[in-house]
This record gives structure tokens, sequence and C-alpha cells, in this order.
């Protein structure tokens, strides 16, 4: 399918999208008062983790709190925002957590907690960019009714960067030259150079002072709080009720809330093992919304009435190629990277395991004014792969089908998430190398041992895997990452580097750092152009398939609105028709 083609099928269903009809579903069980707060007993592990659990419905009685059930094939790792990356823990800060400004339907920031949002009209941006103010509203609190003001700001900023917090990344607040609170509504943010994302990654969400403070100064970190698994106090529409380990989380309406109350009592996350328990529940009406819907299971959940519907999120499926230490050797030579994206056919995986619906992603940044146009996809061409194979000196010496050279092997590990797609791609992508004479060793992990970080053992960031798959955007819908700064390369002394490829290009470098301090748009993207065609030439990043984020949502539901950067930016005015 041409791009054209690909764009308009998208906005006709982006349109149909907002028509929502009128069906009913059985509730989760009776919970318990907002009050009752339990954290789950241990992280979960188990891969197939709610094989076993049966919640039986209580039958729906008038006025009957609404409750909206969310089916979630991948559990929470973490709820606190330092510790995961996870987008289905990140996402859900939008429903129970604070954030400075969200992004509408349209990915323009909305303000939160403050007045509006800053410019350099309304004196919020400095003239030379580098100084970000913002003005809080005075009458936010935390669902304690503890007032929020720029202490918690100010704090958060402090747990960002504190060295005995291990959290996924302290970018961009490492690149902060100084923070000020000149009173309690009021904060002061000076970057060392102009930064341009400052809208997408910064105050995209606040820590309550009140309850962590006592936290950090009494073990000298936050690493291990209670807050994490169970923030009891936040400062969204819902708050924190109730996290049972392998089966589901409960979100209830947060009546301090200082805007309108949400118009749902409750959102419950119910953990499924896998995509085709999720569509079962969505088809039978046991779930109102689900996300990452194969587009093999579309059909079935139109003609069961749900409303299915995708959004450009920034997020694009890719290999991620490891050039730690532990590597294989073969990843150093360009030429060996290049023929693994010759011998790879993205095209059929796109074409028959995504039905045509979709194509390999190009750039880091495809469906965005930032995505190189004078890229295209990396043919499928094994002739070709094979002859810089040949050319790079691996090659079948001893007739087993596997090129070897030095005496090493060209055995590869690949690991992913038990996502019955990404297995599918494992094994396209297995047949496809082997006829290029590369073994691909294929592994699976649940999702929050896959994305844990360096300091937690995760299989990429620690060498485990030679190459990783999976979706990653950082600041959409802006484009800025820290992905591939050397200076972001975890080790002992810094776990918490987002860099778990271990790549450091200097050039690449130097240019990551230049686009988040252009003003001007054509410069920025002029100067992200170039980095796409570096990270094309050297492989860096090997795009496999457009990965638009697909929602399905029950009639059930109304008045929903999902944009790509705050999926549940107006949660609070969403309702159940009974």
């Amino acid at each position: 399918m041409s791009k054209r083609n690909l764009f308009l099928l998208l906005a006709m269903i982006l349109i149909f999208s907002l028509i929502l009809a009128a069906c009913q579903t059985a509730p989760p069980p009776d919970p318990d008062t907002p009050g009752d707060v339990v954290a789950p007993q241990e992280p979960v592990v188990d891969d197939d983790p709610v094989d076993d659990v049966v919640i039986e419905p209580e039958p729906e009685t008038p006025g009957a709190r609404k409750v909206a059930t969310f089916i979630w094939t991948q559990e929470f790792d973490n709820l606190n925002p330092l510790y995961t990356n996870m987008w289905f823990s990140s996402i859900t800060q939008q429903i129970w957590n604070a954030s400075a400004w969200n992004f509408d339907i349209d990915n323009n920031p909305n303000p939160v907690l403050v007045t509006e949002i800053p410019s350099l009209e309304n004196g919020g941006i400095s003239e030379d960019g580098r100084t970000i103010t913002i003005t809080l509203r005075d009458d936010i609190v935390w669902s304690d009714n503890s007032p929020i003001t720029s202490a918690d700001f100010v704090f958060t900023y402090e747990m960002v960067t504190s060295p005995s917090n291990i959290v996924t990344t302290s970018y961009p607040y490492s690149l902060i030259e100084d923070i000020s609170a000149p009173d309690a509504q009021t904060v002061v943010t000076v970057f060392e150079e102009p930064f341009v994302p400052w809208a997408a990654s910064l105050w995209q969400f606040v820590l309550p002072e009140h309850v962590l403070r006592p936290v950090f100064d009494a073990d000298g970190s936050i690493d291990t709080a209670d807050w994490n698994l169970a923030p009891t106090v936040s400062a969204g529409p819902f708050v924190f009720a109730e996290w049972e380990s392998g089966s589901y989380t409960r979100f209830v309406r947060n009546e301090n809330f200082y805007d309108e109350p949400a118009k749902i009592d409750e959102v419950f996350f119910r953990f499924v093992p896998d995509d085709a328990s999720q569509v079962a529940a969505l088809r039978t009406g046991d779930g109102d919304l689900g996300t990452f819907i194969s587009t093999a299971d579309i059909p079935t959940l139109e003609a069961a009435g749900v409303e299915v519907f995708a959004v450009v999120s920034g997020y694009d499926e890719g290999w991620f190629l490891y050039f730690g230490e532990e590597a294989h050797p073969a990843l150093a030579d360009v030429r060996v990277r290049q023929a693994i994206a010759l011998c790879f056919d993205r095209q059929s995986i796109n074409r028959d395991l995504l039905l045509g619906l979709t194509e390999p992603a190009v750039t880091f940044w495809d469906n965005t004014p930032y995505a190189n146009p004078n890229l295209s996809a990396w043919p499928y061409d094994p002739a070709a792969g094979m002859a810089l194979l040949d050319e790079a000196g691996w090659v079948d010496e001893d007739g087993n089908g596997i090129r070897e050279k030095d005496g090493i092997e060209l055995t590869l590990i690949h690991g992913t998430t038990a996502r019955e797609i990404r297995q599918d791609t494992q094994a396209v992508a297995q047949q496809n190398l082997a006829e290029c004479g590369i073994r691909l060793d294929t592994l699976s992990y649940a999702p929050d041992i896959y994305f844990q970080s360096y300091g937690g053992g995760g299989p990429l960031p620690t060498g485990e895997l030679d190459i990783g798959q999976f979706s990653s955007t950082e600041a959409f819908p802006d484009p800025d990452t820290s992905r591939w700064l050397c200076s972001e390369i975890p080790s002992d002394e810094y776990p918490d580097g987002i860099n778990d490829q271990k790549i450091c290009d200097e050039e690449l470098d130097a240019l990551f750092r230049l686009q988040s301090t252009q003003i001007d748009f054509e410069e920025r993207q002029q100067t992200l152009w170039q980095i796409g065609e570096i990270m094309y030439e050297n492989v860096y990043w090997l795009g496999v398939w457009q990965d638009l984020d697909t929602w399905a949502v029950s009639s059930r539901l109304s008045n929903v609105n999902i944009s790509g950067a705050s999926p549940f930016y107006s949660i609070a005015e969403w309702d159940i028709i009974e």
C-alpha cells in the first residue's frame, strides 16, 4: 500500500472512530470502599499471570456505580513514573497523577496544573530559549487535600536527578542548570542551552513532596517507597485503590479533584495473558477498552459492535541492535548490519501479518514532519545481503548453513515480549536470515522483565540480546529523544542510562544535541533528516512496521477522545451509557 493511500485510510479510520453506538457489558466485582488500598505483594514475573483468574461480575442494579473495564495485555511494572518506561504504565499517569499540561486530540498542549502554556508572548519563555517559567493554579490539591505547590516541582526535579535514585532516565532534567521557586505558584527552570522540546518532556508528572520527602530523608532513596506500587496520594481525576498482582488494578474517582469530578466512578484494569484473551473480553462485552489490536482481529471486533480506530503516537516497531562489549562481533561491521536489513523480509510481515494496513517504518519519526522524505525502506534483497556478508568475510566454511569468521558462528540472539505479532515476526525473521546463513535464536519475555533498565537487569541493556524488538518514543509530539546520546549509555556507575543499545556515534551525538537547541523549525527539521540518514545507513535502528496506536472502544463508553500524545487527557469527561 502506498504511503498516500495509508494516510487516506488512517484519516477515514480516525473520522469514523468518533462515532460511538450502544452495547452493554457486565461490571467487574463489587469494589471495596475507596479508602481500602491494597498494593501488590511482589512484582509479577509470570509470563501467563491470569490463566486461572476468574472474576465473577455481580448483577447490575438501578443506580449502580459506573465502572469502565480496560483490558491490558501487559501488567504495570511500576506506577512511579521515575521507575518505568513501559507504555502500559506510563499512560496511566493521565488517569491518576498530576502533570503541568497534557496534549489534546490535536496533540496541542493543554493547561492542567498551570494557568497557561509558557510562550515568548506571555513571558513564560525567555528570549534566549533557556528559561521556562510556569505559573501554577492556586486551587490545585492532592487527593488528600494538601495544596500542590512549586515545592512539589522542585522536589520532583531533585528526585529525578538524585544519584541515589535508580531511575529509568534523568533526561531532560539533567540538562537543567538551575531551578527555583520564587513563590508557591511559580517555578523557574533554566536550561544550560536552549531546549526546544521542553513541552513534551518537562513536568509530565509531579511527585507529592509531603509523602515522599520523609521516605527520601529516612532511606536516602525512594527506590523502594510504598508509593511506587500504591500511590495512595495523587492529583488526577482518579486515585489508586487496589492492585492485585497478576489480576487487576483499580482506580476510583478522586473526590478531592480540583476540577469537575469524573463522570465514571471507577477505572478497572484487568490484566490478561495475550491478545486473544483481550479480543475475547472486548467481543463478549467483558471489557470496555483495549489497545494494540491486531489487524487480523479488527473485523471480528467490528462485527461485535466494537469501534476500532488508530491514532499516530510517534511509535514505530523496530529492531534495536546492541553495540556493547558483549555484542556479537559481527554487529560492529556496518556491512553485516546492512545485510541483516536486506535479508529480513519486512514487506511480507506488513503485507501478510498486518493485512497490508501498514508498511515498514523507514525512520524513527515516520508519519511526522521529521521523517527524511529522501529515504525508502530497505528492500528485501537476500542476494545483495549475502554478497555483503561475503565481502565482510562471513562465509559458511563447514557447510552447516551458518556463516562463520575466525571460528565464530554468525548466530544472533533476538528478544522481544510475548505478543503474538512479535513472536510471528520472530518466526519470519528466523527463516529469512537462515536463508542468508545467519542463525537467529529467539527469546520472549514477560514485559515487566523485558523493559527493565540496566540497573534492573533488562536483557537488552545488559547484553543478553544482540537484537531487541519493540516500539519506543520519548517526547511525542516532539521528535526529541535521548536514546542515542553517548552520555546515556548505562553502566554500573550510571545504571539509569536510557541508551540500552550502548551506541556512541560522536557525529550522531552532536546532531542530537544540536536539534534540541534549534528554535527555527526548518533548521531543526533538516538536522533531524540528517540524523535519520545516518541511522538508516548505519542500521542503528531498523524499522519493522509503522506502529500506530490501535484502540478498541465499546459503545458502552461515551464522549471518548484519545490523542496520540496523551490518550487519557479527557478521561474525566468520559461516561458510561447503561
